[in-house]
C-alpha cells in the first residue's frame, strides 16, 4: 500500500506542474483520499462529442500500479463502448492489457482516443454498437451529439 501511495502522490505532483501541458484534460485527487480522483476530459474533436466536457470518477486499487484503476463515466454519454447506466468503460487496458507505465493521466488520454476511435464489436451499450455496426454512422453520430449536448455541455442563458 505505501508503494502505491507514493506512486500516486508521484503523479499527483506531476499533473500539478504540469497543468497546463495536456488542456484536455483536468485531474483533481480527492483531498481527503489519495485513491480517489476524478477527470474532467474534453470530447475529440472533429466527433460528436466535440464540445463537451465528461466527468471521470477513479477509484484507484491499493495494488495500484499493478492492477489498474476502476474508471467509469459520471457524464451520460452515448458510446458503444460506455455503460449507459452504470458508466462502466470497455478498455482492454483497463482490464487484461494494464501495464505499471500506465498513469491516471495516460488512461485519460487512451479513453479519450476510446471516444474518437469507438470499437462496435465489444458494445456495453448494445443500440449504440448496432447503430455502428449496421452502417448507421448518421444515426449514431446524431444520438452521441444529442446526448452530448444534453449531458456534457454547459447551459446557456
Amino acid at each position: 500500500m505505501q508503494a502505491s501511495r507514493a506512486r500516486l502522490f508521484k503523479e499527483y505532483k506531476e499533473v500539478q506542474r504540469e497543468k497546463t501541458a495536456d488542456p484536455d484534460i483536468q485531474l483533481v485527487c480527492d483531498d481527503s483520499n489519495i485513491f480517489k480522483w476524478t477527470a474532467l476530459i474534453k470530447g475529440p474533436s472533429e466527433t460528436p462529442y466535440d464540445g463537451g466536457v465528461f466527468q471521470l470518477a477513479f477509484s484507484v486499487p491499493e495494488q495500484y500500479p499493478l492492477q489498474p484503476p476502476q474508471v467509469r463515466f459520471l457524464t451520460k454519454i452515448f458510446h458503444p463502448n460506455v455503460h449507459f447506466k452504470t458508466g462502466e468503460i470497455c478498455l482492454d487496458i483497463l482490464k487484461n492489457a494494464w501495464s505499471p507505465a500506465w498513469t491516471i493521466q495516460s488512461v485519460c488520454r487512451a479513453i479519450i482516443a476510446l471516444m474518437a476511435h469507438p470499437e462496435p464489436d465489444s458494445p456495453l451499450n448494445c443500440d449504440s454498437g448496432n447503430l455502428l455496426r449496421s452502417g448507421d454512422i448518421r444515426g449514431f453520430q446524431s444520438m452521441a451529439r444529442m446526448y452530448t449536448r444534453l449531458a456534457a455541455m454547459p447551459k446557456k442563458g
